[in-house]
């Protein structure tokens, strides 16, 4: 209990009941049951993501591409439905996972076999991307009423309370959570980005591990470009442009090691939580829903240097107990 209190969950949690309670002595509207639903339902999308992108990071590589991944899926699934109204939603979101999962694979593929630098991947497949779904499309849009029912409803339909969407996250978060902690491949995650040279000599591929890893992401993103196109209704080129700063800022809020191999799924979903909580109370405040673009860099940069003083704090223990250990052996 002890260790909990002292770490980075810990904090975030009491960050976000003080932010909560910020909030409400204002509109204590905000933090009803039914509004607290209706936040965490919005924050659903930026969550998925973000625990595809932790795998990821906790592998040493970062993946820039999961927001156009999602623009290109959600494209190709509304088209999709545009063209063939009947298609089942099962059917479309099947396309929407493999899709996604292929195109997680490239970047997996382009970094573990030509060994190139994921963040060159992934800003090149992020543009290669958007491309594509302007080719495709045309430029066009698909509208609401381009699309069937069945298709908008899935994402809105309530299911014990909750919209499917809000599911969707809980189900994704028990998943990658179950994952990372009962399978060898989620262990291989943090052996690899802890220490990638000794995962060689415990029989570990850095390359394979990091392709999963990849895969997994594509795949999250993929779901996320359909939930999100039938919730939103509208399908374009620039759908969630500039989204991959918030699934960075909500896993590194959460405690996600840049340096890969440390961080939690809990911390991730309370990043993603504390954003969505902010992104949601800017407008009840006042304040302009373009400032949260600068509060989530802002976010990034003093969690990296928080996690970067943890870091040298660590350090200069060590080398203040070699230095006490100097004159003894100089006096034998």
């Amino acid at each position: 209990m002890t260790r909990f209190l002292k770490s980075r969950e810990a904090m975030l949690t009491g960050a976000i009941l003080a932010l909560l309670a910020l909030i409400a002595s204002r509109f204590p509207g905000f933090i009803a049951p039914g509004n607290l639903a209706r936040v965490f339902t919005d924050t659903s999308p930026l969550l998925i993501l973000a625990l595809g992108q932790t795998v990821v990071i906790l592998t040493r590589c970062i993946d820039l591409s999961v927001a156009a991944n999602l623009a290109l899926s959600g494209m190709v699934c509304a088209m999709l439905n545009a063209a063939w109204p009947g298609l089942p939603v099962p059917v479309i979101l099947a396309v929407a996972v493999t899709l996604g999962a292929i195109m997680g694979m490239a970047n997996g593929i382009l970094v573990w076999k030509l060994q190139i630098p994921p963040i060159v991947v992934t800003l090149g497949t992020m543009t290669i991307y958007r491309g594509i779904i302007f080719l495709i499309s045309d430029g066009a849009w698909v509208n609401a009423h381009e699309m069937s029912a069945a298709f908008t409803g899935f994402p809105r339909a309530s299911l014990l309370g909750l919209p499917v969407l809000a599911w969707m996250g809980i189900l994704a978060t028990a998943g990658v959570a179950l994952m990372i902690a009962r399978t060898p491949l989620g262990r291989a995650f943090y052996a690899v980005g802890g220490n990638p040279h000794a995962a060689v000599y415990t029989g570990l591929s850095v390359g394979r591990t990091q392709f999963w890893a990849f895969t997994l992401s594509g795949a999250l993103a993929g779901l996320t470009g359909y939930l999100w196109v039938a919730r939103y209704a509208v399908a374009y080129v620039d759908i969630a442009a500039g989204f991959e700063l918030e699934v960075v800022a909500a896993c590194v809020i959460g405690g996600i090691s840049i340096a890969g191999g440390a961080g939690t799924i809990l911390g991730t979903l309370l990043g993603a939580l504390f954003l969505g909580i902010v992104k949601n109370a800017l407008p009840v405040v006042d304040v302009s829903p373009f400032w949260q673009m600068a509060i989530s860099g802002s976010a990034i940069i003093v969690a990296v240097t928080l996690n970067t003083r943890s870091a040298r704090t660590k350090g200069r223990i060590i080398l203040r107990s070699a230095e006490h250990r100097a004159p003894e052996g100089a006096a034998a």
